[in-house]
């Protein structure tokens, strides 16, 4: 099962009541009822997401700079400095999955001038909703 667009790990459920009815009950009625359930139960748990965390290294031309800021940050990106280097400028962000499949967005942004390295930094838990103190 998913929840938030995200694969649901860890959870045990156990059925501790329920009743069968011959003109209300259907195999339908039962995946629905317990889809409610268990999102009712999901969003009291007070869930997390984890989602895994990467460093990258961005070498681009200085005309590209923009753009790849630009879309660094729609992929929810949170740059940490640049360093000018001839005509060039390395850009360092910690970045989410977003950006495993970079490299596509990168050759078209800079004409193929551009280079990346990401390191796996580790996952972080993120709360699915507000949580009230």
């Amino acid at each position: 099962m998913s929840f938030a667009g995200a694969p649901v790990q860890g959870v045990k459920v156990t059925l501790v009541d329920g009743s069968y009815h011959n003109v209300d009950s259907s195999e339908m009625a039962f995946k629905i009822a317990g889809s409610m359930a268990f999102r009712s139960a999901y969003e009291k748990a007070e869930a997390d997401v984890a989602r895994a965390d990467h460093g990258a290294r961005v070498t681009v031309p200085d005309e590209s700079v923009g753009a790849i800021n630009g879309d660094l940050n729609s992929r929810r990106g949170r740059l940490h400095g640049m360093e000018p280097r001839d005509g060039m400028t390395l850009i360092k962000a910690r970045c989410r999955s977003e950006v495993l499949t970079y490299n596509q967005a990168l050759v078209s942004l800079t004409g193929g001038r551009g280079d990346y390295h990401m390191q796996f930094l580790g996952t972080k838990k993120y709360p699915l909703t507000s949580r009230k103190s």
